[in-house]
């Protein structure tokens, strides 16, 4: 039996993060990290293999800075927890002692149950280098391409595979919008426009009921019972905890879709933590369960964990998961963070919401301004930000972030009104009309 003081399964960003935070922490201590694949990949980067990555390969994820940091790796499938015994059973039949175990075992795509699904030409979207860059080079000689889910992951691929030659690309959501679950109409929208205006086409509020073919996918057939010809699909229907090594455990509570943790990421073992996809998560304002699956938030948690294995070390103030997300389509940025007006209006929330537009550049004839906007949503009696969203060109990916920072300190629509910034002609905004600070004093009501 080998035996380690923290043993991390999963190698992926939450697992190499909490890692390194561990070895902040614990300098002293010995610490493993068991992947199950040889070569993963950076998850945000994977749509981008395709065509804006010179060579597919550089998204390969790598685990020099762990073996720098002088933790030791192994390429291992973890079979069976003994939490009475404290120890890991892998597949090969090697057993690893420990005294914490942190779970960090992510998730795996949706794959519907759907006729054909299995035929060649049909692709999940894995995190695993190698499938990966074989999926990129059979896409690259496919000219009729299918893309299955409107969420972020469905939105990147057609991007970027509609840049490629001659390539046709068709993208299919079952809901009335693209990116329905994480922007409002207005935002959502330019996703789809930018779509169509790249050559996609965007079917909405349409579904896949199977596909058909001999050698490997030839059709997809809808709902409404039209057959498209196909010669490959990708399938970005998002993905499902990982949870089945953590529930044979005992890990896993009735009713709950991932791996259940406190604050400071500890489940119902106080010596098995665990964190990013495969753990639960908890919305910022109402605590109900959210299927967030974010690297930016599993490292979050990592870094929590990490810290505060053997002890608590680092507080955790911010008690929720708040969903925040970017994208980009094309020049298009797209971002996202809290509540929607959508989703506050089904939680019942008394809200008042601000609508802003400025270019990010001043004067707006300067080269490389485009056009920035903001929406803010806030409760009506507290003022308190709830959510906020915006478009625009690359700064957009920092803007959201900040909305993201004003909402964990629970900002209230005075303080965002008076904020303090840093501006610039080649930069930002106008300081006399900064967006965020429009937005927010332009706050309405809304019943």
């Amino acid at each position: 039996m080998k035996k380690t003081q923290i043993l991390i399964i999963g190698g992926g960003p939450a697992g190499t993060v909490c890692a390194l935070t561990a070895r902040k922490y614990y300098p002293d201590r010995e610490i493993t990290v068991v992947r199950d694949i040889e070569n993963g990949v950076v998850p945000c980067g994977i749509p981008y293999m395709i065509s804006s990555l010179r060579d597919p390969a550089d998204n390969a994820s790598s685990p020099k800075p762990l073996t720098a940091n002088g933790i030791e790796t192994a390429v291992e499938r973890a079979v069976v927890i003994d939490r009475a015994g404290k120890t890991v059973r892998m597949e090969s039949g090697e057993v690893y002692g420990y005294e914490k175990l942190v779970l960090a075992v992510g998730s795996s795509p949706i794959v519907p149950p759907l006729p054909g699904v299995d035929l060649p030409g049909i692709y999940p979207v894995k995190k695993e280098l190698g499938y990966l860059l074989r999926m990129v080079e059979d896409l690259k000689e496919r000219k009729n391409i299918l893309v299955v889910g409107g969420g972020f992951i469905g939105i990147e691929f057609a991007d970027e595979l509609s840049r490629l030659p001659g390539c046709r690309v068709s993208l299919v959501e079952i809901l009335p919008r693209l990116l329905a679950n994480s922007f409002d109409p207005e935002f959502a929208d330019l996703a789809g426009e930018k779509l169509k205006e790249n050559g996609v086409e965007v079917l909405t509020g349409t579904r896949v009921t199977g596909f058909s073919g001999k050698d490997r996918v030839e059709k997809a057939i809808l709902a409404s019972g039209e057959e498209r010809e196909v010669d490959a699909v990708v399938l970005g229907l998002g993905a499902r905890p990982n949870v089945n090594l953590a529930a044979a455990a005992g890990l896993v509570l009735k009713g709950q879709q991932g791996i259940w943790v406190d604050e400071y990421l500890r489940t119902v073992d106080p010596n098995i933590f665990a964190i990013g996809d495969c753990a639960t998560k908890r919305d910022f304002y109402t605590r109900k369960g959210i299927a967030v699956m974010l690297a930016s938030t599993a490292t979050a948690e990592a870094r929590v964990a990490g810290a505060n294995l053997f002890q608590l070390k680092v507080i955790r103030e911010n008690k929720g998961t708040i969903a925040i997300y970017s994208t980009y389509v094309d020049g298009l940025v797209l971002g996202s963070a809290g509540l929607t007006e959508d989703s506050a209006r089904k939680e019942a929330f008394e809200i008042a919401v601000g609508n802003a537009e400025a270019t990010d550049r001043h004067p707006a004839s300067m080269p490389t301004a485009s056009k920035v906007k903001v929406k803010l949503i806030f409760s009506r009696g507290s003022e308190i930000l709830l959510g906020g969203q915006a478009a625009g060109g690359i700064s957009t990916g920092e803007l959201i972030n900040i909305i993201g920072m004003a909402i964990q300190k629970r900002d209230s629509r005075s303080e965002l009104e008076t904020l303090q910034m840093a501006t610039h002609p080649w930069l930002t905004p106008p300081p006399t009309k900064y967006p965020l600070i429009a937005a927010a004093m332009r706050a309405r009501s809304v019943d």
